[in-house]
């Protein structure tokens, strides 16, 4: 049983004694060792790794001879306990995790004015940095319409579902939901009006296991839609991370993206300028493709509207190796963390990463003492 509290389920990520998951285990004399393990569902994509797991840990006991690891699914009301013990005997009115005044998880918005400015690029690298430098990291694709982040970081599998609780896929150590995940095979379109998009949102924050996270980054639409006021209703302690390109006409139209937050109260992380230049290949020279400028300018233009600073974060130069990534599903702050553009969004990340050791908005249990 120590062997095999060593081996965490891998949607939950927590050890599979722990969950209930372990049915039975049978030892014979001659070190043959047969154990049962509950799957949460029939036909559980990572039934595999279980058994790859389980027989590992398993065989590295002396005098283990051999392992057999039997399948078996939980019955309606294991699941309900499993239930229970992950997310508590919650009321009917489902609550947000992240919006509870005891959350300790950081929830970043990433808002850009336009598409084609590379915010997803920007989210996907930023989670993965993140969770490298150890910290536990989810991303939600909010961008319904232009959902990318599955192919982004290399998540091919779909979601499981335990009775009402969806667990997310897990790709480079990352919690990951989008609604491209739910969609038939082929590439169809989301033909969604407002209700729809911010019922989405709300089932992808109260219906999916997150489990603890120390950062939850959302890739939002370009614009000021519905989600960006979702979001603002939903989770408004999230702070905002507008990411630009250096041309004027990008900058105007994000620094209407980061106004949102003088009429929602958000706070405002910063400013990143993405595709900010690009290194000569011969000379190693900037050249200025789209200009100069331009995070700059969105961030004093929104340091005068909020009336408090908000810093440009970061200048990303253009790698074509962050879109090849992209594609490829490979970050690539893990494919090339020294790379002049992947070592921009790391330093970015780090500094994101940092917990606050504010006590604003936390709920203290402490009550006044008449003396």
């Amino acid at each position: 049983m120590a062997a095999l509290a060593t081996v965490n389920d891998p949607e939950i990520r927590r050890p599979i004694t722990e969950l209930g998951m372990v049915k039975n285990v049978d030892i014979s004399p001659d070190g043959v060792v047969r154990v049962g393990v509950y799957l949460t569902v029939a036909g559980c994509p990572l039934k595999d790794t279980i058994t790859r797991d389980v027989t590992g840990a398993v065989s590295r006991i002396d005098g283990v001879s051999r392992v057999h690891v039997d399948m078996d699914v939980m019955s309606a009301e294991q699941r309900k306990e499993l239930q229970t013990k992950l997310r508590g005997d919650r009321g009917p009115e489902k609550e947000i995790p992240f919006a509870k005044p005891g959350s300790l998880t950081r929830v970043f918005a990433v808002a850009s004015g336009k598409g084609g400015v590379g915010k997803s690029s920007v989210t996907v690298n930023l989670a993965a940095a993140m969770a490298s430098q150890g910290l536990k990291v989810g991303v939600v694709d909010a961008d319904i319409y232009g959902h990318s982040v599955p192919r982004m970081l290399g998540v091919s599998e779909r979601p499981t579902k335990v009775e009402d609780m969806i667990m997310p896929p897990v790709a480079h150590d990352i919690k990951v939901i989008s609604v491209g995940m739910f969609k038939p095979e082929g590439n169809t379109p989301v033909v969604w009006r407002g209700p729809m998009l911010d019922r989405a949102l709300y089932q992808f924050l109260t219906d999916v296991y997150w489990g603890d996270l120390d950062v939850l980054l959302m890739d939002l639409p370009p614009g000021t839609g519905d989600i960006a006021i979702s979001v603002a209703q939903r989770l408004p302690t999230a702070e905002i991370l507008v990411v630009t390109t250096p041309q004027q006409a990008a900058a105007e139209v994000a620094e209407r993206a980061g106004s949102i937050a003088a009429q929602t109260h958000q706070q405002i992380a910063g400013v990143i300028e993405n595709m900010a230049w690009l290194p000569c290949p011969h000379c190693d020279e900037r050249i200025s493709v789209f200009g100069e400028g331009g995070g700059q300018t969105v961030a004093d233009a929104l340091t005068r509207t909020l009336g408090a600073r908000v810093p440009v974060l970061g200048q990303v130069p253009i790698d074509m190796r962050l879109r090849e990534g992209g594609d490829e599903g490979k970050p690539l702050v893990l494919t090339d963390p020294d790379a002049p553009a992947a070592a921009e969004l790391r330093r970015i990340a780090a500094g994101l990463g940092k917990k606050s050791t504010s006590l604003k908005g936390l709920k203290l249990d402490i009550s006044p003492v008449k003396h």
